[in-house]
């Protein structure tokens, strides 16, 4: 771990091994604070205020001891003095002793005025009370064992250690309740003292020489006691350590430990008291894990020994003191600021960046934008200047200054860019003239940069006419330069001259024109730039202007591409897919173009035009040979004999033929295709194949000659045999349904016609329009209802005759429904 040097206490002194100087890349979990002899500043918990304590014999100090709450401090020194005050309070005790006091403990309490007590260790363990009299008297706890070394007070609980072990003393009961002894005996006691210190309430942590032990005090059972203590000690963990312990204090579930170091120089292999160590460790069952380490520059600790170390902590405020003859250095936790500033130090600009968002509100001394504007420095002077710039998107935020700053730091390294791409487009907008200089920056050197930029950035960041006239004046040294003049094409567009960039765009062929005119309705500016906007993309063009045909006319268009037939031909053609009704006037016209740019459409176009002169085409298309197309002509003038003779002669495709004939359904056809087909046995083979659904294939056969060889003639017959088959077959499934469905019907005609019908006062006769029962029901009457549901009296309908002798329903015979017959008379 980094060692506790000059750069952390800012009082420490440095050491004189230079292998001891070299930095850990790993932090330190502490940090530390010189407190003189002379005059010890001590920092309260909230660094608000302090207090000073005078001493000005600047005497050797033996111990210090903490109360529990770390206001009061108790301390010992090699004149016999003992002192107890208060940290923060003026409150001060002293008591003067005939021989040095080597061992002092507080009362943890001591703030309470009902626990004024503190102990101190010699020959004797001394107990001191403060009597209502505001006197000190004094009892002996212990004696006879040789000199006391280290004593600590927790809760009821003293511990003290002397040159035959550790023993624990209750208060409460007023017994010594364990001796713990110690290891290794072949240590003077008085150069390798114990050190004590209490985890909690009843856990004791014992070191000595480089043995440490960890005992837990427990509560002995009623029925174990009989003259025993109510409570002892079981040891629960015990490991050895590496060097010599001086001091220990408890961190949370880790252990603080002080170690005295001897180390052998290489140059006089003689051994060397090194500075002493502070620890922190984890303890396991058999061993303990190192989590830091720093070594204490001390003033002297070339002449101290391991007894002139001493380990004191305050556990409310984490604190740690480290006092040996000449010194006392606090050690605390580190916080989080203190984290930052390791990591500044060590150059790690990111983590600290991370770790001050993370804890931006604990964070007293750093700011998150001091952090980051220190950050984007460093990576500046690494030469990272991409990833600087990338990192003022984050850390400038919405700081328009900042940023200003920023860019003409940028300008000055000549770097402006890589910044460019993340400068604030909106909220904060920077001055224009950030943007112009970076824009001006592109042009000089990059136009591809500077066309990206300005294809990127809103047109109301700079000041557009400035830009406008700095890209003109590039383009008289290189008129032709594609990306300037695109450029100039999107400035001209930001600044409203859509002509000026329009023309820009017709000339480079580019395909932002048409969505400019779209956007803009320029259909005025194009009438006469039709047939460039067709060489230029004549898909888009025709789907442009037939959907704004209410803007530009298509005799307009059709008149502008009058000396560009094969354009021409492409408007109409899509117009005539599109509607073949407004198109009309130039059907004739199209004939022409069809037949010289486009014949697979040529035939399509004359099967759906109606407004096509069929002898204008019949002339085209016979000038150009062009069989199909007349073939369907002739037919649709009625000359289908000859469109016949024409596939006959001219394609000589029988299939073509067959279906020709199949289309018109005329038998004179059959009768030709049949005299034209006798003599060509390829011809028969395709007739026998396909006639037998519309001709009689016996009148083919009959005027086969005799000994003509005609290919697969027998599957030929066999065909027509099979489709005759095929017929009497689907002749004969027809009757049965028809057969079927008659009956059928028929049945369910009788079942509705059995049915009777109801006849009520609500009835009127059809005829007179007068109830068809009379009101007296005694009365007789005569009534007819049809089938049709119309009702009659039989008197209103007119007298069968012989020749009819049926009745109808007047009604349904007026309006062609047909007659219904009577299917009721009811009589009374």
């Amino acid at each position: 771990m980094a060692e506790a040097e000059e750069r952390e206490t800012g009082s420490l002194e440095e050491s004189t091994d230079e292998s001891e100087e070299e930095e850990s890349e790993e932090e330190p979990k502490l940090k530390y604070e010189r407190l003189s002899n002379g005059v010890t500043e001590i920092l309260q918990k909230d660094a608000a205020s302090c207090m000073t304590v005078h001493d000005k014999s600047c005497v050797k100090i033996n111990q210090i001891s903490l109360d529990e709450s770390g206001e009061y401090m108790g301390v010992c020194s090699e004149d016999g003095k003992v002192q107890v005050f208060g940290l923060y309070s003026g409150e001060e005790f002293h008591e003067t002793f005939d021989c040095p006091i080597k061992i002092i403990a507080v009362h943890p309490h001591f703030l309470r005025s009902s626990c004024k007590q503190f102990v101190t260790g010699g020959k004797k363990l001394l107990l001191f009370e403060r009597s209502w009299m505001s006197r000190w008297k004094s009892s002996v706890l212990h004696e006879g064992e040789g000199n006391i070394r280290s004593v600590k007070w927790r809760g009821h609980l003293i511990a003290w250690a002397n040159n035959m072990g550790v023993k624990i003393f209750d208060v409460t009961s007023k017994q010594r309740i364990t001796n713990v002894p110690r290891d290794d005996v072949s240590l003077r006691p008085d150069m390798y003292p114990c050190s004590l210190c209490w985890k909690d309430s009843v856990t004791l942590i014992v070191g000595w020489g480089t043995s440490v032990k960890i005992c837990s005090v427990k509560e002995r059972h009623a029925g174990e006691m009989r003259d025993l203590p109510s409570r002892y000690v079981e040891i629960v963990s015990q490991f050895e350590t590496e060097f010599y312990i001086s001091g220990l204090a408890p961190l949370w579930d880790q252990l603080v430990v002080l170690s005295y170091v001897k180390e052998v120089s290489e140059k006089t292999e003689s051994q060397y008291c090194a500075r002493p160590r502070l620890d922190i460790i984890q303890p396991l069952s058999e061993t303990c894990e190192e989590i830091s380490s720093d070594a204490l520059t001390v003033r002297g600790f070339q002449e101290n020994e391991c007894r002139d170390y001493h380990l004191e902590h305050s556990e409310g405020e984490s604190l740690f003191y480290i006092v040996s003859p000449r010194d006392v250095v606090v050690a605390k936790e580190r916080d989080q600021d203190d984290h930052i500033d390791w990591l500044l130090e060590k150059r790690k600009y990111e983590e600290a960046l991370m770790a001050a968002e993370i804890s931006q509100k604990n964070i007293k001394r750093h700011k998150i934008l001091d952090i980051g504007l220190a950050y984007i420095n460093h990576l500046v002077e690494k030469g990272e200047y991409d990833a600087a710039a990338r990192k003022c998107q984050k850390i400038l935020g919405k700081n328009a200054a900042l940023w200003e700053y920023e860019v003409y730091k940028f300008k000055e390294i000549g770097q402006l860019k890589a910044i460019s791409p993340y400068l604030p487009r909106g909220d904060p907008v920077l001055k224009p003239l950030i943007y112009e200089m970076t824009l001006h920056e592109f042009l000089e050197s990059d136009y591809e940069g500077f066309a990206t930029l300005i294809r990127e950035w809103p047109g109301d960041l700079y000041n557009n006419a400035v830009i406008v006239q700095a890209v003109r004046g590039h383009l008289k040294k290189d008129s032709q330069n594609r990306t300037l003049l695109k450029t100039l094409a999107e400035l001209y567009t930001y600044d409203k001259n859509y002509s000026s960039a329009l023309e820009i765009y017709l000339t480079l062929r580019h395909k932002d024109a048409f969505q400019l005119i779209h956007k803009h309705n320029l259909f005025s500016s194009i009438k006469d730039k039709i047939v460039l906007l067709m060489d230029f993309d004549s898909e888009k063009a025709v789907d442009m202007l037939l959907d704004n045909e209410d803007k530009i006319s298509i005799k307009k268009v059709v008149e502008e591409l009058e000396d560009r037939p094969e354009l021409q031909h492409v408007y109409l053609h899509k117009l005539f897919r599109r509607d073949h009704r407004k198109g009309q006037r130039y059907h004739e016209k199209q004939i022409s173009l069809y037949a010289e740019y486009d014949r697979p459409n040529l035939l399509p176009f004359l099967r759906d035009s109606i407004h096509c002169p069929l002898e204008k085409a019949l002339e085209i298309c016979q000038q150009r040979n062009f069989v199909e197309e007349t073939v369907y002509l002739l037919s649709r003038m009625g000359n289908s004999r000859r469109a016949l003779k024409m596939i006959m002669q001219e394609l000589h495709d029988v299939d073509k033929a067959i279906e020709f004939a199949k289309e018109q359904d005329d038998g004179e056809l059959w009768e030709d295709l049949i005299l034209y087909s006798i003599d060509k046995p390829p011809f028969i083979t395709g007739l026998l194949n396909n006639i037998g659904t519309h001709v009689d294939p016996i009148l083919l056969i009959h005027r086969i000659k005799e000994g003509m060889e005609i290919p697969n003639l027998r599957d030929s017959l066999v065909k027509i045999l099979q489709d005759y088959n095929l017929q009497i077959l689907l002749r004969e499934g027809c009757k049965k349904i028809l057969v079927a469905d008659s009956l059928s019907l028929l049945k369910k005609m009788h079942r509705t016609q059995m049915k009777g019908v109801l006849v009520d006062e609500e009835n009127i006769c059809e005829s007179c329009l007068s109830p068809v029962l009379p009101s007296d029901a005694a009365k007789p009457f005569s009534v007819v209802v049809f089938h049709c549901r119309h009702t009659f009296h039989k008197e209103c309908l007119p007298v069968p005759s012989m020749s009819s002798p049926a009745q109808f329903c007047n009604i349904c015979s007026a309006k062609h429904r047909g007659p219904g017959s009577a299917i009721l008379e009811m009589k009374k």
